[in-house]
């Protein structure tokens, strides 16, 4: 059977990875956060004081750093690595996530990681979720889903996740941060987050994450027996 690419872009604590995982998992797809790559440019930035308006530092930096993933056995999940360092705790923090779309407007680090992002998905047979998979990354990705929720539910959803680590933060600040990070994700020159115009729109809010897994499972078996479809007929 053909494999696909599955693009599941949206906004922040949406449930986007936790669904891409599931979907990935169960297809025996490869799973791609292009949302940690970011996170891990921003913690190599902040690491070592080069600021983001300094392009010309980092675009070395971008240079230097290397970015993969490596599948820990115990759990079966993809990590982020960062210079062969497992930094998937430290992308997470707060402080990340209030710098992370500071870094993604710059076009340097946007080009590198498009370009690796398409690397790595260029067999198919991946899962990407991010936020401009489907309008910049995939363009022609089979199947593509667009997720949003409302700001209040998204904040608990992501203040649980903190806590799970033992980093606390009140909703308010939370609030703050994720609508701060929406209106510059969504405005920026670069790659700006939107819906793609054939993306399918799922809003998350009053849903559990088997929900959103069956529904993307729903759209990738239709788009599976379309292409087995339209190879018959040849």
């Amino acid at each position: 059977m053909q494999k696909i690419v599955i693009a599941i872009d949206g906004y922040s604590s949406c449930g986007k990875s936790t669904t891409a995982k599931a979907v990935a998992a169960e297809l025996g797809y490869a799973y791609i956060d292009t949302g940690a790559m970011y996170r891990a440019v921003t913690l190599y930035l902040l690491e070592r004081a080069i600021a983001f308006h300094d392009l010309p530092r980092v675009e070395q930096a971008l240079h230097e750093m290397q970015i993969t993933f490596k599948r820990n056995r115990k759990t079966g999940r993809n990590e982020l690595c960062l210079d062969g360092v497992i930094r998937e705790d430290e992308i997470r923090q707060m402080r990340i996530s209030n710098s992370v779309s500071e870094v993604s407007v710059i076009p340097a680090v946007r080009h590198a990681l498009v370009r690796q992002q398409q690397r790595m998905g260029r067999h198919r047979g991946v899962v990407m979720d991010g936020r401009d998979i489907g309008t910049t990354v995939f363009p022609d990705a089979e199947v593509k889903v667009f997720m949003t929720a409302e700001v209040l539910t998204r904040a608990l959803r992501r203040q649980e996740e903190l806590a799970a680590k033992n980093e606390h933060v009140s909703v308010e600040d939370i609030v703050e941060n994720l609508e701060k990070r929406d209106h510059l994700d969504s405005t920026r020159a670069e790659s700006p987050l939107r819906r793609a115009a054939d993306a399918v729109l799922l809003d998350t809010t009053h849903m559990m994450i088997d929900e959103q897994v069956d529904f993307v499972l729903e759209r990738v078996s239709a788009a599976l027996f379309s292409r087995a479809a339209a190879g018959s007929a040849r």
